[in-house]
């Protein structure tokens, strides 16, 4: 297997790798200031100048390419370090092609600010991979807004991609090859389509509890070419309700899992109770599943209230050490490594006590 990290981008950088690294980040909408762009000196090379032309912003180079108000802040950062690059003016120049393109964005009728905060975008996120091209996870998902029932689940968030960047290295790997996998929580459905696409799960089942979520979760399973096969299937599931049937409104009583997949599902103290419920209730119907959970540390006594409703329940709640490299070495699934996140792995040690106790 591939390491997670190589020395691709550290010493000798090619011009492709240079360029292919730039456009990973600008497919997953980073902030301009943060992007990883070539030195002063490559930029005021015509090759590397064309090179991000065809590759970012010429039309028809991009499938799901990002919104237009992202583009022109792009070009305008691309575009002031050719200016900065220059040395001589009458031997170097700026990409016609760039300059033209920023121009055409600009005359364009714009949406306000506003309005273009509550629209959703496409993104893309790369897997951190030193290969070119590398595979990536498209989805249409919003940066700035919650459902309107308050969920979270519209916008793919850190412990999500901290935990794909986990699942993709080596280690990772061996959770979902070939397993049945059900995820909670799953949101814009990055952790599922990730594993049915990339990570060769034998089947995936993405939940949540909100049905605009799961609706709009659907579209994100069509726009990664995963719709029919009954590889990759959606479901409403509410935590803390019991499971008659199974899962699935059809009934799944014959299908088994092997991993329960979760990212920041214990963001607030009173989702704990049913979400430990839930588990309870997997594990007891599934006497051989694991969960993974990767855990965004925002409040100390809420995670804590959930290690501890976990010990009640007779759960075995193992953190599993994992380092994100530095944003500087990141090739893929970009997100700041200071964040405190937890990957722990859950399985069932015996029979537990009340579920929606707290501790």
């Amino acid at each position: 297997m591939e390491p997670v990290l190589g020395p691709l981008y550290e010493t000798g950088i090619h011009m492709d790798q240079e360029v292919d690294l730039l456009k990973r980040q600008y497919l997953q909408l980073i902030e301009p200031d943060q992007l990883s762009i070539p030195a002063l000196e490559g930029m005021r090379k015509p090759g590397l100048q064309a090179r991000i032309f065809q590759s970012m912003f010429e039309e028809g180079s991009i499938a799901y390419p990002p919104p237009d108000r992202y583009k022109i802040r792009v070009l305008k950062k691309l575009i002031d370090c050719m200016e900065k690059a220059i040395i001589d003016p009458e031997e170097d120049e700026i990409s016609n092609d760039l300059t033209a393109c920023l121009s055409q964005l600009i005359v364009q009728p714009q949406v306000s600010a506003s309005l273009a905060a509550q629209q959703k975008s496409y993104v893309s996120y790369t897997v951190p991979s030193c290969k070119l091209p590398a595979p990536f996870i498209t989805l249409l998902e919003s940066h700035y807004l919650l459902a309107s029932s308050g969920t979270t689940g519209l916008r793919t968030w850190e412990a999500a991609l901290d935990l794909g960047t986990f699942l993709y290295s080596q280690r990772g790997r061996q959770f979902i090859e070939s397993q049945n996998v059900l995820e909670l929580g799953a949101g814009t459905g990055f952790l599922s389509i990730m594993c049915a696409k990339i990570l060769g799960a034998k089947y995936v089942l993405a939940t949540d509890g909100n049905g605009e979520v799961i609706d709009d979760l659907a579209s994100n399973i069509f726009l990664n070419d995963l719709e029919g096969g009954g590889i990759t299937e959606t479901a409403v599931l509410k935590w803390g309700h019991t499971l008659i049937d199974g899962i699935l409104d059809d009934g799944d009583s014959h299908r088994t899992y092997d991993i329960i997949l979760g990212a920041d599902l214990t963001y607030d103290l009173t989702a704990i109770p049913p979400l430990v419920s839930t588990y309870r209730e997997l594990f007891d119907r599934y006497p051989n599943v694991k969960a993974l959970l990767s855990a965004t540390e925002r409040n100390e006594q809420t995670l804590r209230a959930f290690i501890n409703t976990c010990t009640l329940n007779k759960f075995k709640v193992e953190a599993i050490p994992f380092k994100v490299p530095e944003q500087s070495k990141q090739l893929g699934f970009f997100h700041p490594p200071n964040i405190p996140i937890h990957i722990f792995l859950i399985t069932r040690a015996g029979i537990g006590a009340d579920p929606f106790a707290l501790n």
